[in-house]
């Protein structure tokens, strides 16, 4: 990179996070950008999550979860400060983690009452459990007594869930396409899914699914098949939800409802300089609004095409974290080193 575009670059940069910080100071509701569609509609918070870069830089603001006392954990990939801890006015209130270079997955259990966090390093080839404060209770290597592993490299987990009995589900999104399954102390239980058509292309996300209470499944993202997969927590796949233009990030269940970030949209491509939105599938598979997309349209029963339609608010929305109060808070990926949005339902 010439003297130049390095200076054009940091002035760039340098204006980008002065317009963050003002907007920090005074975070409003922004009444011309209601979001959404039917029941399920949004306002910007503009400003809202914005913070001091030289304090607590961001690079890519992957996932983010609320714990029960109303905090929010963002969890990303710069080394000076991987985990972000916002209250619920936006104001970053601790920050931990220096060892997580590609800091990507983030899910939150409940263990008899106390709570924990589960975290993936693709880099690193390792998923981990935490406590809230970031001590490290439990490290989950490359499978290699796995059949499909022979090299470490090939393992590059994205994502996990945790069952109601503690077995840990951990998502190889960007390595070898397999769901791994482990008992709560990290013991190997099986392997399942895999590479191609017929199984998974970027096995991205797998949340628990609990909204049948006697009948606990997994959900798993197919996002360069713009698709979830249903899957037993024995490892039978039961179902396939088609999501058409829609690269699905991770799924997220609220209430009755399935949430989930689109990280590029349509017929847009990884280099395009802006893609995305939020969208929000019901209890019967149908999509009911698209926060930053178009109208969800069905024709003969099927789902049209989904995309983006703000791409002055979303580029590569990573996670929808839903708070108590059914407000979301959306982190993105490759957006510039911004932080995470906020839009309030309305």
């Amino acid at each position: 990179m010439s003297t130049a575009l390095s200076r054009r670059h940091f002035v760039g940069l340098s204006v980008a996070w002065g317009v963050s910080l003002a907007s920090s100071a005074r975070a409003f509701r922004d009444d011309d950008q209601i979001l959404g569609h039917g029941s399920h509609r949004y306002r910007l918070i503009r400003g809202w999550g914005a913070a001091d870069p030289s304090a607590t830089p961001v690079r890519d603001c992957h996932e983010m979860v609320q714990t029960r006392d109303g905090r929010l954990f963002m969890f990303g990939n710069d080394t000076r400060n991987n985990m972000l801890i916002y209250n619920r006015d936006g104001r970053v209130v601790g920050a931990w983690g220096t060892q997580f270079p590609g800091g990507h997955g983030c899910t939150l259990a409940d263990e008899n009452g106390e709570e924990f966090l589960f975290l993936t390093d693709p880099d690193r080839h390792q998923v981990f459990k935490t406590t809230l404060d970031g001590r490290i209770l439990l490290t989950l290597d490359a499978p290699l007594d796995a059949e499909p592993y022979t090299d470490a490299n090939n393992y590059r987990p994205t994502e996990t869930a945790v069952a109601p009995n503690g077995d840990i589900y951990v998502a190889d999104g960007y390595g070898s396409q397999y769901l791994i399954h482990y008992s709560p102390r990290g013991e190997l239980k099986g392997v399942y899914g895999g590479p191609g058509d017929a199984q998974f292309r970027n096995m991205h996300g797998v949340a628990l699914d609990t909204r049948d209470p006697n009948n606990p499944t997994l959900l798993l993202t197919e996002r360069a098949g713009n698709r979830f997969e249903r899957y037993s927590l024995d490892g039978r796949r039961l179902e396939v939800v088609a999501t058409p233009g829609a690269w699905i990030c991770r799924p997220v269940i609220h209430g009755h409802d399935l949430y989930f970030a689109v990280i590029i949209s349509g017929l847009a491509q990884w280099q395009s300089n802006r893609s995305g939105f939020v969208a929000i599938l019901d209890r019967n598979n149908r999509v009911v609004s698209c926060p930053g997309g178009h109208e969800p349209v069905y024709r003969d029963g099927r789902l049209q095409p989904l995309g983006q339609s703000r791409p002055d608010v979303f580029k590569h929305p990573h996670d929808v974290c839903v708070d108590r109060d059914g407000n979301l808070c959306v982190p993105q990926w490759n957006s510039g080193r911004t932080y995470p949005l906020r839009l309030e339902r309305v």
